[in-house]
């Protein structure tokens, strides 16, 4: 058939990709290769030039961001290819950069989220035809991080000092021994932080593990 999107699939799972190969055979897409790992699909893609890559984030060796990674490398070798992220997380740091500037052929959808077969498909041709198809919890995520990085560059150097001392668990007192600064100096920094990152002013323990949290979904 003229139409027919050849694809490569990657995912760890034997099961899972055994049944998005089935799925998308039947469905008339031309599978030329289906992998287990980031290097495997690196090497297929590269080969073979397929139209669409359907990819899964975490991979082997570490089973952490290899897909996604690999995802983005493609998009960066092979602009013409369309690449599918399909997952069950949203890796923020490498979805943000997976998604920024021009996401045409860009997709990220989630497992659990995918509850309609031919929306499904619907997604897959319309990103492979230089379309795009992206989760609105993706969106949520990626939009939040880029929110809570906004935040973090309003801090002065030393009120991120600060801050990543708070993350490893120094007390004020701590905090003000290893930078060789008062404990005067130490709270006005802390309250610089929480003011800067909009945090209410609640119980005091509080704001710091929120400050904390912030500080680590932003690093």
């Amino acid at each position: 058939m003229a139409d027919t999107i050849r694809a490569i699939v990657a995912d760890d799972s034997v099961l899972l990709r055994d049944g998005i190969v089935r799925l998308l055979t039947d469905s008339g897409f031309d599978v030329v290769a289906a992998v287990g790992d980031a290097d495997a699909l690196l090497d297929a893609t590269t080969e073979l030039q397929p139209e669409l890559v359907l990819v899964d984030v975490r991979m082997p060796p570490t089973h952490t961001d290899e897909g996604l990674r690999a995802a983005i490398e493609i998009r960066r070798l092979y602009p013409h290819i369309a690449v599918l992220v399909l997952s069950q997380y949203v890796e923020e740091r490498y979805a943000a950069e997976l998604l920024e500037g021009d996401i045409a052929g860009v997709g990220y959808l989630l497992k659990d989220r995918v509850i309609d077969v031919d929306e499904f498909l619907t997604a897959l041709r319309r990103v492979a035809a230089g379309g795009s198809a992206v989760d609105a919890e993706v969106i949520s995520q990626v939009l939040g991080r880029s929110r809570r990085s906004n935040e973090l560059d309003r801090l002065t150097p030393r009120e991120r000092e600060v801050l990543n001392l708070m993350a490893e668990g120094l007390s004020n007192a701590g905090i003000s021994e290893r930078l060789v600064i008062s404990a005067g100096a130490v709270e006005k920094h802390i309250s610089n932080v929480f003011m800067k990152l909009a945090l209410p002013p609640e119980n005091h323990a509080h704001r710091r593990v929120l400050a904390v949290l912030t500080y680590l979904r932003g690093a």
